[in-house]
């Protein structure tokens, strides 16, 4: 494929808000986990929380998106001077050539479990202030960034569960290739809900302690929550330098089971494979593998198998989610944005929290921040059903 500039790119998580305060916390290894304490949520567990969303509300003409997840989605776009990069754009090729492309995957379902605390007793009914379209449906955040942006290109919102966002690429890939577009504002939100909470806790997937991936007493997840974009325009010669491209987009579905992925890795390797094509980059030349890595005996195993029959043993890998928590829809983009952090400091974030690496798995697992030259990168996402997609970053001066 033709590699698309990141002419913008930005993250805010429970590591905080922006680029700045993120590659601070990855270059010291940093974990922004803390123990549940959300809403009435009664699970020990713990999870990455963004500090601050119940004390920002949206402003006046937005109101009738107000949810946390569309409040999320705003103090996302505030940071690294994304609103402007992106107006920007829309001044040179006009607000109908941008395309909007978001995944999530619950986005604001959150309005709805807090608006059946507060049905009618008699009648069941749901209050009157609740908003389904502009709150709970899933295409409100894309419906929401749109009118932030000033945008009236394509928009649409992947949500296939933890891949959702790193799937969002490869839809704004397509479609400038096509030609039906000529940039594209690409991301990733999702909010912590108690349906998720709840409903991986009955899994028995969440970890009563800070997530360890990789680890030899790996025991489950943390769930977090984030908001990350990245604005995908065609090369331009402006003699900017050291640009962060993405180069590949692969994706594949095993659909091995609902919730546990092929114990081969097949669909990650597929999708990885078919990255490192689009991308016309051999295994060889990637510097670092942001993993999946969520944490649980099967998903870590399973990507082990799939990497290092890959790339071999020796390349530096590492899973960000001991970090920032599994953000769900909202991971592939985030870890995007972590790969493109990577890239432009030459830096490979250390696994937090990690610090017995299961010798079972034979991975260049990285549990300690490490400056080293990275000229290409590749940023896994696996979701439930065996929806998998791997994306393939470089820099180029």
């Amino acid at each position: 494929m033709t590699p698309l500039v990141l002419t913008g790119f930005t993250a805010t998580s429970c590591l905080g808000r922006g680029r700045r305060e993120m590659t601070e916390a990855l270059r010291s290894t940093r974990s922004g986990l803390t123990p549940c304490r959300f809403e009435d949520v009664d699970i020990n567990t713990w999870i990455g929380l963004v500090p601050g969303i119940e004390d920002a509300p949206l402003p006046r003409v937005w109101r009738e998106y107000e949810c946390r997840n569309n409040r999320l989605a705003f103090l996302g776009l505030g940071q690294d001077g994304f609103l402007e990069t992106v107006a920007a754009c829309v001044g040179r090729v006009g607000p109908r050539r941008v395309g909007l492309f978001i995944g999530t995957s619950t986005s604001g379902i959150l309005e709805a479990e807090l608006a059946y605390r507060h049905r009618d007793p008699q009648t069941g009914a749901l209050p009157a202030t609740f908003r389904y379209a502009t709150t709970h449906n899933a295409f409100s955040v894309a419906a929401f960034a749109r009118s932030v942006l000033g945008l009236a290109g394509p928009a649409a919102v992947v949500s296939t569960a933890c891949s959702s966002s790193a799937k969002a690429f490869g839809s704004a890939q397509r479609m400038i290739a096509a030609g039906v577009i000529d940039a594209a504002v690409v991301g990733g939100v999702d909010t912590l809900c108690l349906t998720t909470l709840y409903g991986f806790h009955s899994l028995q997937l969440t970890s009563a302690r800070p997530c360890r991936p990789f680890d030899v007493s790996r025991d489950g997840i943390s769930i977090g929550e984030a908001a990350a974009f990245a604005l995908l325009e065609r090369p331009l010669d402006r003699g900017d330098g050291n640009r962060i491209v993405l180069l590949g987009v692969g994706e594949s579905n095993d659909g091995y089971h609902l919730s546990a992925p092929h114990p081969q890795g097949l669909g990650a390797r597929l999708a990885i494979q078919a990255a490192l094509a689009a991308a016309d980059v051999d295994p060889s030349a990637i510097g670092y593998v942001n993993l999946h890595g969520t944490g649980t005996i099967s998903n870590d195993s399973a990507e082990s198998t799939a990497v290092t029959g890959i790339f071999g043993t020796d390349i530096p890998c590492s899973s960000t989610k001991g970090a920032t928590g599994h953000t769900l829809g909202a991971a592939g983009a985030l870890e995007a944005v972590i790969c493109a952090i990577a890239l432009q400091h030459q830096l490979i974030p250390g696994g937090s929290n990690t610090t017995a690496v299961d010798p079972c798995l034979k991975l260049n697992y990285i549990t300690s921040s490490q400056t080293r030259p990275i000229a290409h990168a590749v940023s896994n996402s696996f979701g439930f059903g065996g929806t998998n997609c791997s994306v393939v970053l470089g820099k180029i001066a």
